[in-house]
């Protein structure tokens, strides 16, 4: 089983439509266009609602109902708690990485798509990714196989080739309810938060 994303899916037109009943502004972006303005929000302290591909089938946001946040920053944590999740600070945010460079950053390597495996990250390393560097030194990471989930893995690398970290920091696009499934949920969930920007396959929301 290389992956879990077995759920709904919904088209550019689908997700335009919806947001025209709305009313609500967006943006249609092309791809490289799309990770280079996702990535520029991200570096700049941005939290991104990223909503791709068919929905994860399983306890996990792997990267398709997703909110990500930079690794490098050390108050990612108070961001997120702040502008959507509202959860115990103790509780750790997840790293997704490229899956060629668990190496770099982990003292095990293996392939974990699913999210179901804690490693220690390397001492060295910490530092440079603390919100998703857990107290006792590990991370819940997910390995990002660009043969399995090419969009994902391309926004994680446009976001390396700009910062040289390959990780971002991914948790459940959500804020107390059950992770969100569709457009509409996903509208309601950013506009309810103060999540930064949205990102529904190639269409743009910010604030």
């Amino acid at each position: 089983m290389l992956h879990g994303y077995f759920g709904s899916r919904f088209t550019n037109d689908e997700i335009e439509a919806t947001l025209k009943e709305s009313a609500v502004n967006y943006q249609k972006l092309n791809d490289d266009e799309l990770y280079d303005t996702v990535t520029n929000c991200l570096i700049n302290g941005g939290v991104v609602g990223w909503f791709q591909g068919r929905a994860e089938f399983g306890p996990r946001a792997l990267g398709h109902r997703s909110i990500i946040a930079d690794p490098r920053r050390t108050d990612a944590k108070e961001i997120l708690n702040t502008k959507i999740k509202r959860r115990e600070s103790f509780r750790p945010f997840a790293p997704s990485i490229l899956m060629d460079h668990t190496a770099d950053y982990f003292e095990l390597v293996d392939d974990v798509p699913f999210m179901e495996k804690v490693f220690i990250i390397k001492e060295e390393k910490r530092a440079e990714i603390p919100a998703v560097t857990h107290v006792d030194g590990t991370g819940r990471l997910q390995t990002v196989d660009q043969k399995v989930e090419p969009r994902y893995h391309a926004l994680i690398k446009a976001f390396y080739d700009k910062t040289s970290v390959p990780i971002l920091l991914n948790t459940s696009f959500n804020e107390n309810e059950p992770i969100v499934n569709t457009p509409e949920e996903a509208i309601a969930c950013f506009l309810r938060t103060q999540m930064d920007m949205l990102v529904m396959e190639n269409i743009v929301l910010t604030r």
